[in-house]
């Protein structure tokens, strides 16, 4: 964990609730796809967590959306604006556990983290087939950003405005997709669903209120196979063996 001051290059909107901000400053603590930061907002107790969309030398990506105080203060930042952040937080995925062919799975603001994890697979040489569930035509963001990437991109949308109708799910079953590992990281409905879909093994990306961000509060224990384990410290990434629901 190392706390930096980055800043604002651009903070933009992708759909009316989904925002992606890039930022410029020391990202050397980032180093996998599926960790998170923790940002420090004026007049908030709590850093807000949001997930890593994409990191290179010097630069961060993140991709959020505005469903409270902190995200609201968050979208309205403008260019140059300097953040007190908390980066390497968050144990992330593991690609090596992929052989040939992954299956990246995205729900809604699930989708943002499974961007790093294209690239790193892709660059590895092993083919990527991603699912993206959104309710409608209107909330899909970053599809074609992993088309470019090297993934191939399958959408799915509840109310079927776009893609396949129904559930990532339904999308995966009718796309007939042959991979032998998965990743995925979106609701825990969704979540569960997808384990109890396939007997294929992955890993999966929980979502928990967190209060520091770094384990010492507990707020965010679960319990897994293993015993208690906190998704911000021992996670957000669990094997999905792992995982009690």
């Amino acid at each position: 964990m190392k706390r930096v001051i980055l800043e604002i290059e651009s903070n933009r909107a992708l759909t009316p609730l989904v925002y992606e901000m890039r930022l410029t400053g020391d990202t050397s603590e980032i180093t996998r796809a599926g960790s998170f930061v923790e940002i420090s907002l004026d007049g908030l107790f709590l850093r807000r967590p949001i997930s890593v969309c994409d990191f290179d030398e010097g630069r961060l990506t993140l991709v959020y959306k505005v469903v409270g105080k902190g995200t609201e203060q968050m979208a309205a930042l403008k260019a140059g604006t300097r953040l007190d952040v908390l980066t390497g937080l968050g144990n992330g995925f593991d690609s090596a556990q992929c052989s040939q062919h992954a299956l990246l799975v995205g729900g809604g603001v699930g989708v943002p983290p499974l961007y790093r994890l294209t690239r790193d697979l892709v660059a590895q040489g092993k083919r990527v087939s991603v699912v993206l569930g959104f309710n409608t035509q209107q909330e899909i963001f970053y599809a074609e950003e992993f088309e470019r990437a090297g993934a191939n991109v399958i959408i799915a949308t509840a109310d079927g405005s776009t893609g396949i109708k129904g559930f990532v799910t339904d999308a995966i079953r009718e796309s007939d997709i042959d991979f032998d590992y998965f990743y995925s990281c979106g609701p825990l409905p969704m979540l569960k669903a997808l384990c109890e879909a396939t007997d294929r093994p992955g890993e999966v990306s929980l979502e928990e209120r967190m209060g520091c961000g770094f384990g010492i509060c507990m707020g965010c224990s679960i319990q897994t196979a293993s015993g208690a384990k906190r998704v911000c410290k021992e996670g957000p990434v669990f094997k999905k063996e792992d995982v009690i629901w």
